[in-house]
């Protein structure tokens, strides 16, 4: 399951789950070239990371066309070819259909989905030039449920497992394209999804974890393990599809 000396892009790459692929993917021997629009958290990271000489940030807003067009050159001309893409930049907003607005629709959107189809005009270029490669992309278990005043997130995130089957077929034979979806996960994202409850995140947590049937929410690190096999060689017949990381939560019963 090696990523060792692959070129790997990673949006999204400096919180939560992002910033556990740009760790996991450094520490398998990968040069990744992160990005994301947190610019003080990026530098640090890059900073942290130096001493491998195999970590590049670069500021990335991926609803940008430029933005993206100048992340590709920047990992072309840092590392040469790219061998992967990693499309994780994701954005949250809540509210039923009587609440949502048109910023919100336009964050989540244009982020989630509109982010997803501009790092592929931009990024699949580059994957040819080197002969194929792999694009990956992080969806989320929203796709499937129907989350509470979460309307225009899940349909964002469905919009992005369409994307991928749809991606599989135009570039069959030059690019595998996967996806990752990712359950209850313990980043800032949930955190932010917790705001507003009556009891504290902690205590929300534990309920949470209680009912998962591994017992315990997920951590970033999770998902950049089996992110890392995705972008691998071995997972070299995993195309078009979408690998769920959810500890059994879509096992569940309805009662």
């Amino acid at each position: 399951m090696s990523i060792k000396n692959k070129t790997i892009i990673i949006t999204g790459g400096t919180s939560g789950i992002g910033e556990a692929c740009t760790r996991e993917f450094v520490a398998r021997g990968a040069r990744v070239v992160f990005s994301s629009i947190q610019q003080t958290e990026g530098e640090a990271l890059e900073k942290e990371l130096s001493r491998t000489d195999r970590a590049k940030f670069i500021y990335c807003d991926v609803t940008s066309e430029s933005d993206v067009h100048a992340l590709v050159e920047c990992a072309q001309s840092t590392f040469g070819q790219i061998d992967a893409i990693h499309c994780n930049a994701g954005a949250w907003g809540k509210g039923t259909a009587e609440e949502f607005d048109d910023a919100i629709w336009d964050k989540v959107m244009g982020v989630n989905v509109k982010g997803v189809l501009l790092t592929a005009k931009c990024g699949i270029p580059a994957l040819r030039d080197a002969g194929g490669g792999t694009f990956l992309v992080t969806t989320s278990v929203a796709s499937q449920i129907g989350f509470p005043q979460h309307a225009v997130y899940c349909a964002s995130k469905a919009a992005s497992e369409a994307i991928i089957r749809c991606l599989a077929t135009d570039y069959a034979g030059l690019v595998r394209v996967v996806g990752i979806s990712p359950g209850t996960i313990k980043t800032p994202m949930l955190a932010a999804s917790c705001q507003g409850w009556d009891k504290p995140i902690d205590e929300l947590y534990t309920e949470v974890a209680e009912k998962i049937p591994v017992r315990r929410l997920g951590e970033p690190a999770d998902v950049a393990k089996a992110a890392a096999f995705l972008l691998s060689d071995d997972a070299g017949y995993i195309n078009g599809t979408i690998l769920t990381l959810d500890g059994g939560t879509l096992a569940l019963p309805p009662w």
